[in-house]
Order: structure tokens, then sequence, then C-alpha cells
């Protein structure tokens, strides 16, 4: 299983289930073994409380009145999603059961606590948790694995998480950062994966890319990027009630998708240009050597009249046309016959 931290052998793909389980404990079950079945290495959930989340006059989110109506406030939906202690404990079984990293995104300082109870050693903020000092001191101090989301967030805002993390204790080599754009779907004019570049070039750590965009495109093209963590909404049925479903992929496009980040990871290689194993027939059979344009006598010079190239590679280089020419040749040739 790929493990996050400063040297990802290859790249951690999280299946973001989120509340994508509709409050249902057979739901969330089926989306460990979903996120099992399709390569993730790690499925991940949301740690909340309503009380601690949110005021319960909150409006929801546009993206989320379109999903799940405008009648409720977003503490009534929350409610109907959140997962108790003894569910977690069940997701947390499952996974070690269908050998996937469990994890769940705290949302409140009392949440990060529960969760570290429970034993996870790997913290996910949340892009909106970026900018609650409180919390991100109480992630800090404990010295885990973090990756944060930095969804909604300018630059210095970046700045001022990683600051409060690390002072609070946080390794830096323990950090990683996600690109994100926090929309519901996203346009993908508003990707804008170039800045993953600036995150790495700005902090040394790595990065990553936490994707809402519909289909596989933007993650895979991360993974080309340099995207050491991949984070992408998982699904059992897009058209499930529910804020998430929509912009989520169903399993058969999440494998898909993580069939194409480990194809791209393949070809990426180790950026040493020589030839490859699979090309020495080819070269053989498209590259040309010097021959003999017509039947050759021994004594005779060599000239531009009575040499060519062709092919295959089985002579000498056509690079030593220079070096050939004006040499007496030693014995005959015949037409076609390397020199």
């Amino acid at each position: 299983m790929t493990e996050p931290g400063q040297e990802y052998t290859r790249t951690f793909v999280v299946a973001e289930a989120g509340v994508n389980h509709n409050g249902r404990m057979g739901l969330a079950e089926a989306l460990v073994d979903a996120a099992a079945s399709v390569g993730a290495d790690a499925v991940k959930f949301q740690t909340f409380t309503p009380e601690t989340l949110v005021t319960r006059t909150s409006e929801k989110a546009d993206y989320q009145k379109e999903t799940t109506g405008a009648k409720e406030t977003q503490y009534e939906m929350l409610a109907k999603l959140v997962l108790d202690d003894p569910a977690h404990r069940r997701l947390i079984a499952r996974c070690r059961q269908r050998n996937i990293r469990f994890m769940s995104s705290p949302f409140s300082v009392e949440d990060v606590e529960y969760l570290h109870g429970l034993g996870l050693d790997l913290f996910k903020i949340p892009s909106g948790e970026i900018t609650n000092l409180p919390y991100l001191r109480k992630i800090g101090a404990l010295r885990k694995e973090i990756i944060l989301s930095t969804g909604m967030a300018e630059m210095h805002e970046v700045e001022d998480a990683v600051g409060v993390l690390t002072a609070a204790g946080a390794n830096m080599e323990h950090l990683t950062l996600l690109h994100c754009t926090s929309a519901y779907p996203t346009p993908f004019e508003d990707v804008n994966l170039r800045a993953m570049k600036t995150l790495k070039e700005k902090f040394a750590i790595p990065v990553g890319l936490s994707d809402h965009t519909l289909g596989i495109e933007a993650s895979v093209a991360a993974v080309a990027l340099g995207a050491a963590v991949i984070e992408k909404h998982l699904t059992l049925d897009k058209t499930m009630e529910g804020p998430d479903h929509r912009a989520s992929l169903d399993p058969a496009e999440f494998s898909d998708m993580v069939e194409a980040i480990r194809n791209v990871e393949r070809a990426l290689g180790d950026g040493v240009k020589r030839p490859r194993k699979s090309e020495r027939d080819t070269r053989k059979a498209a590259r040309k050597s010097i021959v003999a344009r017509r039947p050759i006598h021994k004594g005779e010079v060599f000239t531009e009249e009575n040499l060519t190239t062709r092919r295959p590679e089985t002579g000498i280089s056509p690079m030593q046309w220079d070096n050939v020419i004006g040499v007496v040749s030693q014995r005959d040739y015949r037409k076609d016959e390397p020199i």
C-alpha cells in the first residue's frame, strides 16, 4: 500500500467517500469495499458534529442547494450525515479487512481529539479549516502526517497555515499540500493545475490535487505534472440524493482513473534520455547504414556516386559518412552490401 510522506513511492490515491454514505452504515461500508476494489490507497470520510461545525441557521452553499434543495439549513442537512463512534470503529475495521487505509477529515478541535484517540496517524485538513488557527495548532501539536487542502486560499493564507502547523510542532517533512478549487463541480478553466508547481517551489514539499472536476482528466494530468497525492470523490451512484454525488466518480470511472494514473507513472520514467529495451528491434530496422549504391571493386575509391545510405542499421553509421568518402575499398562489394 502506498504511504504518504516526504518520499512518495507512487501517487497516493484517496477515494473521498465524504458524506456519500448518506448517513447509512451499509452504504459507508460499501464505499470502503468499492474504494478497495478500484485500487485506491485510502478511503476518506468526514468526522463532524453539527453543533460544533455550523450555526443552526447557517445556509447551505449554492451547490448544496442545487443537489439537496434549499428548504433545510446546512445544520439540518449535516445532521443526517453524521458518522457516530460505532460507525467510525466499524469502518476502521472494514478498512483493515480490505487492506485500505482509513482516513477522515475532522472539522473541529474536538473532532481532531476524537480521531487521535482512535489511533489515526494521518490527518487530512479540509480547505475550509485552513484559517482555523486553534484547529491548526491542535493538529500540528500531534506531530503526525498531515495533508492540507488549500481550496479558496490565497498564497499568504497557505503560508500562514503552514506556519501555524510547524510552530505547533508539525514536521515539514510530514506535510503535503493539495491544490484545490472548492467548486462542485469545478469548471476546467478554474482548475489551475500549474498552481501545484507554485506551491512546490514555495514550500519544497510534496504537492497534489484535490479534484472536484467531472471526469478524470484533471487528476491524470496532475500526476503528469508531479502530483504526489490525488483525492477524488467516489460514489456508488451519481443519481443518489446528497450534496456530493454529482461531482463524484462511480466505481467504474474511479477504476479507470487509477489505471490511467498508474500508466502515467510508468510513462514518466527516470528522465534519462537513452534507448529503451522496447526500441531495440525498431532501431535496427529504422536506422540506416552506409552501403554500396552499385557494385564496387577492390581498389576503387569510395565516393558519393558509389555509396548511399539504406536500412537496416547493420553496418557503418551514416554519421561516419565524411570519414568513409575518399577511402580506398579493400575488397569487392555487391550492390546494397554494407560497407
